[in-house]
């Protein structure tokens, strides 16, 4: 797997041998999935002032969330998702909590079963995780009443975690939704 680049190159081989040290079993909250089972940021930024730990705990937090944007498996988001967890910019009709997630991925996934979620960045600077996501997949299912007929889907996204104690407690988001309405026939390009 490629090993994400550091944009302060001085800290990049202390943390990243601490992060994979650290991450790799993360046993204290119940994790059964391997560190190589998570998505790998392509860049990860932390601020120097952030004691090791608590950026690693929340970079950990963050690619548990995005393994399952990827894979729409629960599992993940039960371990990523503190239980006071709140959606700050909630859409309509999606529930509030950890249940909402889950209901936007399993309604999403409808539309788009091959979905997938690559981190493109993560930036950690205090109690926050700020991620640029790439989305991509085919448009091979239903969304409301319309049939997909095997559509490219690529658009990205930007979530701001907060992360307390190595779990998400609140998450404000942005889709470019535009991009994905059109790509479903929903809006014309």
């Amino acid at each position: 797997m490629k090993s994400p680049t550091f944009a302060n190159g001085r800290l990049a081989t202390a943390f990243a041998l601490g992060l994979l040290t650290i991450c790799a079993g993360f046993p204290a909250f119940g994790q059964s999935a391997t560190d190589d089972s998570l998505p790998q940021p392509k860049l990860i930024i932390v601020d120097k002032s952030l004691p090791a730990d608590q950026a690693q705990k929340s970079i950990h937090a963050a690619r548990l969330f995005y393994a399952f944007w990827n894979t729409g498996e629960t599992q993940f988001a039960k371990l990523a998702l503190a239980a006071t967890f709140t959606d700050r910019t909630l859409p309509k009709g999606r529930p509030q909590g950890v249940d909402g997630p889950q209901f936007a991925s399993r309604n999403f996934r409808q539309a788009v079963p091959d979905l997938r979620c690559d981190i493109e960045q993560l930036i950690v600077a205090g109690d926050r995780v700020v991620a640029h996501l790439h989305f991509t997949g085919h448009f091979n299912g239903a969304f409301g009443k319309k049939r997909g007929a095997g559509q490219t889907i690529d658009f990205i996204a930007t979530d701001i975690l907060c992360v307390q104690d190595g779990r998400i407690t609140d998450n404000w988001h942005v889709e470019d939704n535009l991009t994905l309405m059109q790509q479903l026939g929903i809006v014309p390009p």
